[in-house]
């Protein structure tokens, strides 16, 4: 079945959205919370462990109302079951996009060219599972007996920046292993990487879906050299012991010197940049053990079923998708902040910057038309409070409106509750500084309090001004566990999804990737042999310039 091709701006809801939008765009969100009592009541979520209070943002019921109608308009109640069901909607490369079915139940059915695709997700994860197990206990060895204590994944954009966030993510979990990453063709890279590594105890997962990936490819050979350096004593017949493969090109990875058997498959119909909770998600397995990483795909199904059952107004991720509309096509609004109150997720923005721009930054239509209306926000962030001494400083007092999201949990990890207080009140005090700001007669009143001289003060007030109204998401969870990073993952995902939906857009390909990739191959041949060819001015200039200083 096929998506609708739906113009967003063309629907009823659109030009009523329009309409409000003109009523809206200067209310006070301050002014709004006086006029109902009742409003953070309205304006929140309750599920499972997670309350998300979108209560600061510049909206009313009405404004709901009509994102809602939005929603009814372009389809999206058929476009999730189209999702869940395994209909051919990324249809640019004839695909079903199914990253949900990884960590559906083994009970579900869901069928891909009319075969279940449920049971063999599931030799794959027993798979998994068998190799974490016999890697961890130390039954598995290297090519002198010894267990292996290091852990390198080898792979770039969805290979890596989703298995790298959540083991960063989970690092209290964590066992034995040390886990690296080795993601950019940058040599220095890599060779920093590698100096740390005992060859005889670690362990090299490439990630590949096509075993042809530049990067990858020779981020894994450079490796492979290093393993067989004659200093180590090492053989050919040896690699089979340090290294496995994530791919669907089996022969390429046996041609590599890996063992078949620890090939571990992949599928058409997972997109890179959603692929951690398939055999991508290996790497996590070894870090903190198959358990955990089946709980990671647990709570990313619990947020499947809630997306998928519940009524749009109470729906985490259709909410969320629906303000980023509102602000991003109404207020234009081109960026997002994602403010995390935990230093585990340092790198979920990198990966949601992936997640998000890579799928929405198109700009032609599923009817492939160039659309006449904005999509693909631009997302960014990092842990707070360290965001507070770097970019708040726009955020509260710039040009630019910028909705930003604040995750936060209620118990810390290693129960230090002073750490953990001082760090919570700074999380609920910026929401609340950024929907009030402050104002003249407020720091005017700080002025005389402190004795400022009338001249001074006169000439500091304007710079102390906070005009406020800055919309905040407040997304509060009762602790980072495995279960919970899967759910809030997999709720991200959904809005991602939502979003495309409503803007008409592909969200599952991304031909904007390989343009670059093809002239880079053709100009890698010219740096090879010395000669450039036909090139604008700037860059023959450019490469004639590495080429005689190199």
């Amino acid at each position: 079945m096929a998506l609708n091709t739906i113009n967003p701006t063309e629907t009823n809801a659109w030009k009523k959205l329009e309409m409000h939008y003109n009523e809206m765009q200067k209310a006070s969100m301050s002014e709004l919370f006086q006029l109902d009592a009742t409003r953070t009541e309205k304006f929140n979520l309750k599920w499972n462990d997670f309350l998300i209070d979108y209560s600061k943002n510049i909206i009313n019921q009405e404004t709901l109302q009509l994102l809602q109608e939005l929603a009814d308009e372009v389809g999206l109640k058929s476009a999730i079951s189209d999702y869940f069901e395994g209909a051919i909607i990324n249809q640019t490369e004839n695909r079903a996009v199914l990253h949900t079915a990884l960590r559906a139940q083994e009970s579900a059915i869901i069928n891909v060219e009319g075969q279940n695709v449920v049971s063999e997700i599931y030799e794959v994860k027993n798979k998994i599972k068998a190799f974490t197990n016999e890697v961890t206990s130390g039954a598995r060895t290297g090519y002198t007996g010894k267990p292996f204590t290091d852990v390198v994944n080898i792979g770039i954009g969805g290979s890596d920046l989703g298995p790298a966030m959540a083991v960063e993510a989970l690092q209290f979990y964590k066992n034995h292993l040390n886990v690296h990453f080795v993601s950019n063709v940058d040599g220095d890279h890599v060779n920093e990487v590698i100096k740390k590594l005992n060859p005889e105890t670690t362990l090299f997962v490439i990630v590949s879906k096509t075993f042809t990936t530049q990067e990858t490819l020779t981020n894994s050979e450079t490796i492979k050299k290093w393993f067989l350096s004659q200093d180590f004593g090492t053989t050919q017949e040896d690699i089979a012991k340090h290294f496995v493969a994530v791919s669907t090109n089996i022969q390429k990875a046996t041609e590599f010197g890996i063992n078949p058997n620890n090939v571990f498959p992949m599928w058409d119909w997972v997109g890179g940049r959603f692929s951690l909770w398939s055999a991508v998600g290996l790497t996590i397995s070894l870090a903190v053990g198959y358990d955990n990483f089946d709980e990671l795909l647990q709570g990313a199904n619990e947020m499947d079923e809630h997306f998928k059952t519940e009524e749009f107004d109470k729906n985490m991720p259709v909410i969320l998708a629906l303000l980023s509309i509102w602000y991003n096509n109404f207020f234009g609004a081109e960026s997002e902040a994602l403010i995390p109150y935990t230093q585990y997720l340092q790198k979920l923005a990198p990966y949601l910057q992936q997640g998000t721009m890579e799928s929405n930054g198109k700009s032609v239509g599923r009817d492939g038309k160039p659309v006449n209306y904005q999509t693909g926000t631009i997302i960014w962030g990092e842990p707070g409070t360290n965001a507070q001494h770097a970019f708040f400083q726009l955020i509260h007092q710039g040009t630019k409106l910028i909705p930003a999201d604040f995750i936060g949990f209620i118990t810390p990890l290693y129960g230090d509750n002073d750490h953990h207080d001082k760090l919570m009140s700074n999380f609920f005090a910026q929401t609340e500084a950024l929907m009030h700001g402050k104002t003249e007669t407020q720091v005017q009143a700080e002025f005389d309090k402190q004795g400022v001289s009338a001249e001074k003060a006169k000439f500091l007030l304007p710079f102390k001004v906070f005009s406020g109204n800055k919309p905040t998401n407040t997304i509060l969870i009762q602790k980072l566990s495995p279960k919970t990073l899967g759910s809030l993952i997999s709720m991200y995902e959904h809005k991602i999804f939502v979003q495309g939906i409503i803007w008409n857009i592909f969200s599952f390909d991304q031909w904007g990737v390989e343009l670059g990739k093809q002239l880079a191959n053709s100009i890698l041949e010219e740096i090879n042999t010395k000669t450039v060819k036909n090139h604008d001015n700037s860059t023959a200039f450019l490469l004639n310039h590495f080429l005689i200083n190199k």
